[in-house]
């Protein structure tokens, strides 16, 4: 196809895809983007989209998983596909070395749409190429990625397509993504041909990747899904079990009662464990300083945070970091 035209319109030209996919990067992630199109070409009879697989060495690419997937070969393979779409996952600052990046944004223009999947507009965004452009990311990644990057407009949606680039917040997102791609090209009843075959319903891209809860067991009070949202709204600024019930219109007492039969737990040690898990992220995945993940965590210091991470690790965020 025109490298002027968007991918993202009515066409009956065969689109071919190259997926640059960086170690660390899920299994989940791959199969997100390339199933949807393998299945749109067994339902319409014939090869509309097409793809191949590269890596930054040209060699297999150790996943998550533990699998190797197999690459055809190193970024310069891409050349002569409609699009780019990036992989990453873990560690990308490792990852994607210097050399990789100068590679990108040289080969860029190259590509009729530039992609990014999971962690990878962080990828993008350091070959400058999503400046003046709205992009999401991983919904960990987001506040980082707005404060690295303020030329780009970082949003919480699950996917994003602007001009000629489109970014997914994850392996869900991804589908998603590639269900609209596909809708966009063949028709809505493909798209939901495809959705059906692995019992999904597509979702638009402007919804938040991360959804007020929804129990799994539809006994548990709205109320305490109403109080969990709040609390994960409020990770570096927790407020009292008290104001949260205030909130929802329930005395402390009542919330406590609700907590104790949906979850097993209190509101307090819910909102803990919250910021506890949320801690361990920043701790596992990122070189932010302690004391910037106790501050964003909502501890007062990272004493505080080290005494309550002991109590439900059993072991100190330094620990944890150094096995890392």
């Amino acid at each position: 196809m025109s490298k002027s035209g968007s991918i993202f319109a009515a066409s009956q030209q065969v689109l071919t895809l190259a997926l640059l996919v960086l170690p660390q990067s899920s299994i989940l992630e791959v199969a997100s983007t390339l199933d949807p199109m393998r299945s749109a070409n067994r339902h319409l009879g014939y090869e509309a989209y097409r793809w191949r697989v590269v890596s930054p060495d040209g060699r297999a690419v150790p996943l998550t998983c533990g699998i190797e997937l197999p690459s055809s070969g190193p970024l310069a393979v891409a050349e002569g596909a409609d699009a780019l779409v990036v992989i990453a996952g873990f560690r990308q600052s490792e990852v994607a070395t210097a050399p990789l990046i100068r590679d990108l944004a040289r080969m860029a223009p190259r590509f009729a749409a530039l992609g990014g999947i999971d962690a990878a507009p962080w990828v993008l965004a350091r070959a400058g190429l999503l400046s003046g452009h709205r992009a999401t990311v991983h919904w960990e990644d987001l506040e980082d990625l707005s404060a690295a990057f303020p030329e780009v407009e970082v949003v919480p949606d699950r996917f994003v397509i602007d001009r000629n680039r489109f970014t997914a917040g994850g392996a869900a997102p991804a589908a998603d993504l590639m269900l609209h791609l596909i809708g966009q090209r063949h028709g809505l009843g493909l798209a939901r041909q495809v959705a059906a075959s692995f019992l999904t319903t597509p979702r638009p891209g402007s919804e938040p990747q991360i959804a007020p809860p929804r129990p799994a067991d539809p006994r548990l009070d709205p109320r305490v899904a109403q109080a969990v949202a709040r609390m994960e709204a409020r990770i570096d600024n927790p407020e009292a079990a008290a104001a949260t019930a205030r909130a929802i219109g329930l005395s402390t007492r009542r919330l406590e009662t609700l907590f104790s039969a949906g979850l097993q737990t209190t509101p307090a040690a819910f909102a803990l464990s919250l910021r506890l898990q949320a801690a361990r992220r920043m701790i596992t995945d990122t070189r932010h300083p302690l004391a910037e993940v106790a501050l964003r965590t909502g501890f007062s210091s990272p004493s505080a945070l080290s005494r309550a991470f002991r109590r439900q690790f059993g072991q100190s965020p330094g620990q944890l970091r150094r096995q890392i």
